[in-house]
């Protein structure tokens, strides 16, 4: 069963999806003119202002509702991203397609930045309300903007199964066998005493998991950063050497071309997207939740959260690990590599800083892949049983199956689901990023015209105006 998914795994990555990807990423920076890179001041700007301020400009409709502002949503979509990607994906990336798959997953990052920026955007454009904040997200713009229902459905019903599901299996997995590499405690426990926690906080809803996320991401991300960071200043001499063997391996100088080359780019763009997101259709389910006065405000928060996650976070890991050699070793693989090469550098406390990096990193991510589930459970149905019984699957019986299961498994269930997810939503944000263009260019002269803080009402797009809920 484990080959069959691997074999699927390998024709859908090597034939459709990776050219679909950089294609995307190519067309969404030609046409936004390199926001990512233009506009990257005002992305700090923007979450700045709402770490600092709360929530951003409030209409009278708005007063009602307990706001998630932009910095929460930053944090739980951030909280997704960085997870075990950032430290067993990359070591994986690296065992599996050598040292130049790092090399594609900053090009698949530095690309999809434009392309989580677009989805972001459109979230916010196609957001609804609901009973205590707003709701939105991929299904949202699919059943509004494109009209198509059934694909609305399939989308909803992919992101529950790879999140709420699979993912969240990935994620429990990682936890229990850094704790077990580290402390020798046995998984089972792990997984029980994991289960318990993070059905506690998903019964509590967005609000609770914003609030947990705003406070838990950036202390571990700072915390990881600084470490990789010290790591790197006192290997300095070799940091050239390191950034040779990334660029020659990822262009096969060394290896040569063929099959060794196409598993490093293959595996470079799948642990890239499954690291960042960006174009899969996830961090839009929350980047709706947030109150702006502009949809393209959070559009460009989240482009910033690619960054923050695969060009920092992810090259953190993948310097520790080249730095220390160990990758050529076969036995080790995943999170027991990251934590061996943290522990050839920093000694025997080394597996157990990332055996609590990796409970922060997962257990955040955890969290936060319950919410996308949740936000497509209700787009379906409005049912509270079956919203129920998700948070039970989800938060209880996946995190106890990843304990168990082996990491072959889990990362090739992964592994499919992202691929027919992230192809789900890239027609839709193909088809309808002709508005964010437009979204974006509006936001861009009325800076240019001296407003600080641009607004956006749903009239200014008259053809679709009768599709939007909000923005009045």
């Amino acid at each position: 069963m484990n080959n069959l998914i691997t074999q699927i795994n390998d024709a859908i990555w090597t034939y459709v999806l990776i050219g679909v990807l950089v294609l995307c990423g190519l067309w969404f920076t030609w046409k936004t003119k390199g926001v990512q890179f233009r506009m990257i001041g005002e992305m700090f700007r923007l979450l700045a202002d709402s770490a600092t301020s709360g929530t951003d400009n409030l209409d009278d409709s708005n007063k009602n509702h307990r706001h998630v502002s932009s910095f929460q949503a930053f944090a739980v979509s951030v909280a997704t991203r960085v997870g075990t990607g950032n430290l067993a994906g990359v070591a994986t990336a690296i065992a599996i397609g050598g040292p130049g798959a790092i090399f594609w997953m900053w090009v698949i990052a530095l690309l999809g930045s434009a392309t989580a920026f677009v989805e972001s955007t459109l979230a916010q454009l196609f957001k609804q309300r609901h009973k205590d904040s707003f709701i939105g997200g991929p299904a949202y713009y699919i059943r509004k903007g494109l009209h198509q229902e059934w694909m609305a459905i399939l989308f909803a019903i992919l992101i529950t199964i790879t999140f709420g599901l699979s993912y969240n299996s990935i994620q429990s997995n990682t936890i229990c066998g850094a704790m077990h590499e580290a402390f020798g405690w046995n998984p089972l426990v792990v997984g029980i005493a994991l289960s318990v926690l993070a059905l506690v906080i998903v019964f509590g809803g967005i609000h609770r998991i914003a609030k947990v996320s705003s406070v838990l991401v950036p202390l571990m991300a700072i915390g990881y950063f600084l470490l990789a960071v010290v790591i790197v200043v006192m290997n300095i001499e070799h940091i050239p050497y390191v950034l040779k063997v990334i660029v020659t391996d990822a262009f096969g100088l060394e290896q040569g071309v063929g099959g060794a080359l196409g598993a490093t780019i293959m595996n470079g763009v799948k642990r890239g997207l499954f690291s960042n997101e960006a174009g899969e259709g996830s961090a839009p389910n929350v980047a709706a939740t947030a109150t702006v006065s502009h949809p393209v405000k959070q559009g460009l928060i989240q482009a910033l959260g690619v960054f923050t996650d695969t060009l920092l976070v992810c090259s953190c890991t993948a310097f520790v690990i080249l730095i220390s050699g160990l990758y050529n070793v076969p036995e080790l693989n995943g999170i027991a590599l990251t934590q061996a090469a943290l522990g050839s550098e920093i000694g025997a406390a080394g597996p157990m800083f990332i055996a609590v990096a990796i409970f922060l990193f997962a257990f955040s991510s955890i969290i936060g892949n319950y919410y996308y589930g949740e936000a497509n459970i209700r787009f379906m149905t409005s049912n509270t049983t079956v919203l129920i019984v998700y948070r039970v699957f989800s938060g209880g019986v996946v995190v106890m199956f990843g304990a168990m299961a082996s990491l072959e498994m889990v990362w090739n269930l992964g592994d499919l689901c992202m691929a027919l997810l992230t192809a789900c939503n890239l027609v839709a944000i193909i088809t309808l990023g002709k508005y964010v263009f437009r979204l974006l260019a509006d936001y861009r002269q009325q800076k240019r015209n001296g407003i600080k803080e641009p607004t956006f009402h749903r009239s200014q797009l008259p053809e679709i105006e009768r599709d939007i809920e909000c923005w009045e």
